[in-house]
């Protein structure tokens, strides 16, 4: 087979990685790919935003299956655009991307087929919400409706921060479009849990959980980021118990409710959970593999990606199974100095080159220039590890994280280490 990964990030190194090592592929393609994909496949320079140029890529190469990792090229409609061409694409379409791409549209689909989720309200009128903030119990939580790259949620503990929030989403538009309507919910206590589950429409195919850690620092201080580091299984976290919680109170009425509501939902669901003394609750929606939980899962599964990927495609997730490795993997991310706000890139990285047993090291903000790698974005490195149980897989880790220098670098210091202490 002939395979093309859409993205440029970790999560696309990880599955780039994972997809080479099956059997039945004979050619790999990345675009617009980074350092690291570059030596795995071939790196393709189209934009993700060129939806046509890929259309006529995947024509003139006769790719047989196209992988979507970013949300956005999902949200724009890249899969229904190349199924219109009669191009196999794993994700899900336009219509059924809106579980991700506004979380008003997602929180209504919550609401409407009984999936436990946070009381909120939606708005469109900026002076409406600064009404609605005054009069609300305190902390909330304020999210720009649309896509802001995982930054457009703000917690505000009283009302001039809420207020604050709403100006700066609806009015200031710090995420562009997507503060044309803001969502404000009641903020949820408990512990956050990442679930991964492959849906075809009318089964699924849950994955192990992971835990991430959305904050900049040590401590889950700081601004919010796209992940700072992850970890699985959190087994502390999410118990057998819990578990069938999810599948019966989650995953369930989720199928239920898109044969309702007739969405084409073929891809990865991610719902971000909170583990509430009341049970779990969905903080959000996402429609992709998420980033940097693909890199502990992928390096934890034992199956054939490409087998799995076809099954959800096909609707044949029913008869399908996937195995696991019973280690513990961690990751992670090694960022620009600044993230998640302003960066300098273009930073030399050395210790790449290392060698270790159970350590991959994902390229993210990558590029390769001049026989050198090279730091190209905030996010810029995550180095999982596998070992036998969590606490060996997280001083793996960082050992080789140590050995990794770039000007500036950034990390987190206490990556997996609620899954120890919990």
């Amino acid at each position: 087979m002939k395979i093309l990964v859409l993205g440029s990030g970790g999560r696309e190194h990880a599955l780039v990685w994972k997809l080479r090592q099956s059997p039945r592929v004979t050619a790999l393609y990345c675009a617009p790919g980074n350092a690291g994909t570059a030596q795995l496949a071939t790196n393709v320079p189209i934009k993700i935003t060129e939806h046509q140029k890929l259309v006529e890529f995947a024509k003139s190469e006769g790719i047989d299956l196209t992988v979507v990792g970013p949300d956005d090229a999902l949200a724009a409609g890249i899969v229904d655009l190349f199924q219109k061409h009669g191009l196999r694409i794993f994700g899900p379409t336009q219509s059924a991307a809106r579980l991700e791409s506004s979380k008003v549209f997602a929180k209504e689909f919550m609401e409407r087929h009984g999936i436990p989720t946070a009381r909120s309200g939606s708005f469109s009128d900026s002076s409406d919400a600064q009404r609605f903030c005054q009069k609300a119990k305190h902390p909330l939580v304020v999210k720009a409706d649309g896509l802001a790259l995982g930054k457009g949620v703000i917690i505000a503990q009283n009302s001039w921060e809420a207020g604050l929030a709403v100006h700066e989403i609806m009015d200031v538009r710090k995420f562009g479009d997507a503060g044309k309507q803001v969502l404000i919910e009641e903020f949820l206590e408990g512990e956050e849990c990442s679930i991964h589950a492959l849906v075809d429409g009318d089964s699924y195919l849950l994955f192990p959980a992971a835990q991430d850690h959305k904050r900049a620092l040590d401590g889950d201080q700081g601004l919010n980021t796209g992940g700072m580091g992850t970890f699985s299984p959190p087994s502390k976290l999410l118990t057998p118990e819990l578990e069938e919680r999810v599948r019966r109170e989650v995953l369930d009425p989720f199928i239920a409710g898109l044969k309702k509501d007739g969405l084409d939902f073929r891809g990865m669901l991610f719902p971000g959970l909170m583990i509430t003394a009341d049970g779990p609750k969905v903080l959000e929606f996402n429609c992709r593999f998420g980033d940097p939980e693909t890199q502990v899962l992928l390096t934890r599964l034992e199956s054939d990606l490409v087998d799995l990927l076809e099954a959800t495609i096909d609707r044949r997730l029913a008869q399908t199974k996937a195995q696991w490795k019973t280690d513990s993997a961690v990751c992670v991310v090694m960022a620009s100095g600044g993230y998640p706000g302003s960066y300098a890139s273009g930073k030399a990285i050395t210790g790449l080159e290392q060698s270790q047993d159970g350590i991959t090291v994902f390229h993210a903000g990558t590029k390769a220039e001049g026989g050198k790698t090279l730091t190209a974005g905030g996010r810029v490195l995550g180095v999982t590890a596998l070992a036998g149980d969590l606490a060996a897989a997280r001083q793996r880790a960082y050992a080789a994280v140590d050995g990794i220098q770039f000007e500036g670098r950034q990390f987190r210091r206490d990556i997996a280490v609620k899954g120890l202490s919990a």
